[in-house]
């Protein structure tokens, strides 16, 4: 029986994270080839990056990405935030931990660093991609990430 992607909105940060521990405690099925341990360690990096900083690019990437960031950045910035994120993009493979990790230390993480970004105060450090953003633009950005990802699990009905 195949599961169907659920359509996800998130206002906040907290409605992830209890969107995550939903998941952990009723069980779920998967739309898509992660499972909840891999989204919510996924997540919760991408979460972290705009408050420490970025993982440096490789050198042989960073005229790519600042091509990028330069000239189309902030208008797909702009589209994600508005429409949601596409499926399939690559992403970096430090950021995706191995299958049947332990879903129940990812949510915890998770729920960790969201506190933390909502708690930060200073300055969010530039995408890559996306150039610098507020911290509201931010919020947006990881919400729609958060979206996108937890979109491919469908909780089990209790």
């Amino acid at each position: 029986m195949s599961v169907e992607r659920r359509k996800r909105a998130f206002a906040t940060l907290d409605e992830v994270v209890r969107d995550a521990e939903n998941l952990l405690a009723k069980g779920y099925g998967r739309a898509g080839n992660w499972d909840l341990a891999q989204v919510c360690f996924h997540l919760a990096e991408w979460l972290r990056f705009p408050v420490e900083g970025f993982p440096k690019l490789p050198l042989f990437l960073r005229p790519m990405f600042w091509l990028f960031r330069k000239t189309v950045g902030k208008a797909k910035r702009i589209k994600y935030t508005a429409e949601g994120m596409p499926a399939n993009k690559p992403t970096m493979p430090q950021t995706v931990s191995d299958p049947g990790g332990d879903a129940i230390a990812a949510v915890a993480k998770l729920k960790e660093v969201a506190e933390r970004f909502k708690a930060h105060t200073g300055p969010i450090h530039p995408s890559p991609l996306f150039g610098a953003m507020t911290k509201d633009e931010a919020l947006q950005l990881q919400l729609k990430h958060c979206e996108h990802h937890l979109s491919f699990l469908v909780p089990h009905s209790s």
